[in-house]
């Protein structure tokens, strides 16, 4: 247990610092910030999957009323990175990305191609809808099943064969083959949309022709600074972007989309600020996807229940025109012990937009194959699955031959299995009911790795004994400014009541994108590194001062309720606002980085979550509810527990609706989704999430960073489809294997 400060400990419910900025309207989002001379714009997207433009005809629409300008690739300045970006291959994802309004061609329906921009939303509404567009149409390839056959293997993989994207085998390969018991299955994994409560927004403006400024809904604000920069050859401290708050994202803000590209030009044309906000139409076509992925496993397991080999082939959907991978298989080449393990990863490229990476990208799409597969060939061994799973449970990473930093994943195992009443689980399918409701149990694991980067913050201890932090970390949710402010409490022995965190700023010092479950780790570390600086200053300055300070070593040092003093002399003190004072400093200014060491290479990290689901299904409907969820974690040192257990029931929460809700349906024929609203494409909502029960290990893990974290967004949701689909054919002895499960499946 950490010590207590301030009656908080790192890991209490501490409430969320911008909380209340969020409840009373007072936090401004992309689209909320108003500028002298704004005007608004409204992307005009294809109607064709494939092909040119062939006319564009904006006579109408430019005598409309409040029409500045209808802006396409017919009249738009040229981008100048454009010019140095023809074959590139470079992330976030390889291939060209799609440059707005750069020629007329057409790589997928509803592409932008072309923009209205006038003094009011609505009458840029009006206006785009008479644009009237000409196409010269070629043949679209949209269809998975049909073109199949037609995957690659991704570039990556065919310039370095040890690239986590190659062919892969462990010991002998398709050595499930030779088991006595074996099976091979296929699973389906539809497209599914981001869709957070936020639409995609940017305003942007230059305050001089060669210094830009954007307010953009991002998951990072110096990678998109970089970006920008690039994409218009600027130098980087002339771009500034500010995203102080984002209304969720799930991965959708890690790519820069060509709809804030058109908006950056538009403002350059007319040298005005723009407001660009995409519709939730629209959200379906133009920011990323989870990508349509085919599965075939293959497993083979000894009749005492022990694996012999998998096999665990993937095919992903991707543009034609860009390469998107994702990190599919990476779960089964070290998640079980098995001397053969097989994995191939193909791409299918199709006249499609690119997607991007979704909430547990590639593991939680890998992870319902795998631990379906695992549920699967337990029931013909007739093993328990949780029994099952605990013999070939893993001491070392097989996959890289190292032992784990921490791994606590039995133990978030039989925990889940004694809260969910697994006791009561029969395995024979069908067999257990409540009334007409046929009930189910089932369970999924997951694993993703535990990140860090290199980060820094700047660290202001002010005269009056407050502190600020800023760093240009963003916060998509999961309350990173309040992670901060506990662990610069807990290592400045400051109240969290004087302590700031400003966030969401290019301006401020470096960090990475919010994505990969890896900004504590990274971002937080830094905080431990500026505290510790600021506290070596200031034990330095009180000697100046203090005799009996002379000498004294940071490690008999306490520092707490704003004051130091000697471990051994607890009466032996001094302020932090003293020592200030003495030194004639109004504030003690530093900005300190933080990267992690060598010392991680020598072990696997990873985070690890169990979800135990139990399901009742109605019989004669089909219907399927959620009637419980318990969540394990081993994530290591918990700083909140109200946000990281909302952080696991979001996960879950978008775990049901991959399970049972979630497909965006395409009309092949013209090659566009007929699901583009809430109305067709659904997701959870109040009446689907019963109580979700989580539970921490909470047992540090130093070797990933210095608090002892270890990433917990991924893993919130990763294993929970899976666990749900188990469920259900625990319930019903009907196995589904392509999601949704929809009630149609199962009458």
């Amino acid at each position: 247990m950490s010590r207590l400060i301030f009656d908080k400990v790192i890991g209490d419910p501490m409430n969320r610092v911008d909380g209340r900025m969020k409840v009373t309207g007072a936090a401004k989002y992309s689209a909320e910030y108003a500028l002298p001379g704004l005007v608004h714009g409204v992307i005009i997207s294809s109607t064709i999957a494939k092909g040119r433009i062939k006319a564009i005809d904006s006579k109408a629409a430019l005598s409309a009323p409040g029409v500045l300008a209808v802006i396409s690739h017919e009249n738009a300045i040229k981008v100048p990175g454009f010019a140095d970006n023809e074959h590139p291959t470079e992330p976030p994802t390889g291939g060209q990305p799609l440059r707005a309004f750069y020629d007329n061609k057409v790589y997928s329906n509803g592409q932008p191609v072309a923009m209205v921009v006038a003094d009011t939303l609505e009458r840029a509404r009006y206006a785009a809808r008479l644009v009237k567009i000409q196409y010269n149409e070629d043949k679209h390839k949209t269809d998975f099943d049909t073109n199949k056959a037609q995957s690659v293997l991704p570039s990556q993989a065919k310039k370095n064969p040890k690239s986590p994207l190659a062919d892969y085998t462990r010991g002998v390969k398709d050595g499930y083959k030779t088991a006595p018991v074996k099976l091979e299955l296929e699973y389906i994994q539809p497209t599914e949309v981001h869709n957070p409560m936020e639409l995609q927004a940017i305003t942007a403006f230059w305050e001089a022709e060669d210094k830009l400024t954007v307010y953009d809904k991002v998951q990072g604000t110096k990678p998109t600074q970089q970006a920008f920069a690039k994409e218009w050859k600027l130098p980087v401290q002339n771009v500034r972007v500010i995203s102080e708050f984002v209304g969720g994202a799930f991965g959708n803000g890690l790519h820069n989309w060509p709809h804030e590209t058109a908006a950056i030009i538009a403002a350059k044309m007319l040298d005005r600020p723009i407001r660009l906000m995409l519709t939730r139409e629209q959200m379906f076509f133009m920011v990323g996807y989870r990508p349509y992925t085919w599965q075939k496993i293959g497993i083979g397991a000894s009749p005492d229940g022990k694996i012999l080999g998998i096999t665990h082939e993937s095919i992903g959907q991707t543009s034609s025109y860009e390469e998107f991978t994702e990190s599919t298989l990476q779960q089964t080449r070290m998640m079980y012990t098995s001397p053969n393990v097989s994995t191939v990863y193909r791409l299918l490229p199709l006249d499609v937009s690119t997607p991007i990476w979704m909430r547990g990208p590639g593991e939680a799409t890998g992870a319902f194959a795998l631990e379906s597969a695992m549920d699967e060939i337990a029931f013909a061994l007739n093993i328990d699955p949780v029994e099952f799973r605990l013999m070939n449970h893993t001491d070392t990473d097989p996959d890289k031959k190292l032992p784990w930093s921490t791994k606590y994943l039995k133990e978030c195992i039989q925990t889940g299995a004694e809260k969910i009443g697994w006791k009561d689980r029969a395995l024979k399918p069908g067999t257990v009911r409540s009334g007409e409701w046929l009930i189910g149990f089932g369970m999924g694991v997951g694993t993703f790795g535990a990140h860090r980067g290199a980060a820094a913050v700047r660290a202001k201890l002010m005269a009056n004994g407050s502190i600020l932090f800023q760093s240009a970390v963003t916060d998509i949710g999961p309350g990173t400014g309040t992670a901060m402010v506990q662990i610069a409490s807990e290592h400045i022995g400051i109240p969290p009541e004087k302590i700031t965190f400003q966030l969401g700023n290019s301006d401020f010092p470096q960090a990475p994108n919010q994505g990969g479950s890896a900004i504590v780790a990274t971002v937080g570390s830094a905080v431990v590194a500026a505290c510790t600086h600021i506290k070596e200053k200031l034990l330095t300055m009180a000697a100046a001062s203090e005799k009996r300070f002379t000498g004294v070593k940071m490690e008999d040092v306490l520092f707490d309720k704003g004051e130091l003093s000697l471990a051994k002399s607890p009466s032996v003190k001094m302020s932090y606002i003293d020592i200030l004072k003495k030194q004639k400093l109004t504030e003690l200014d530093i900005i300190q980085d933080s990267k992690p060491g060598e010392e991680g290479s020598k072990y696997s990290k990873y985070s690890f979550s169990v979800h135990f689901v139990k399901v009742m299904v109605h019989p004669v409907t089909g219907r399927v509810k959620v009637d419980k969820v318990v969540s394990c974690i081993d994530a290591g040192t918990i700083i909140n527990k109200k946000t990281a257990a909302n952080q696991i029931i979001g996960g879950v929460t978008g775990g049901i609706g991959m399970a049972l809700q979630e497909a965006a349906v395409m009309d092949h024929r013209f090659g566009r989704y007929v699901t583009k609203d809430f109305a067709d494409y659904h997701v959870p909502v109040h009446a689907d999430v019963p109580k979700v029960e989580v539970y921490f290990t909470d047992k540090p893990d130093y070797i990933v960073d210095p608090m002892g974290t270890k990433g917990l967004g991924e893993i919130a949701i990763i294993g929970v489809a899976p666990a749900i689909a188990n469920a259900v054919f625990n319930a019903t002895g009907k196995r589904i294997r392509e999601l949704p499960i929809t009630p149609d499946k199962l009458i």
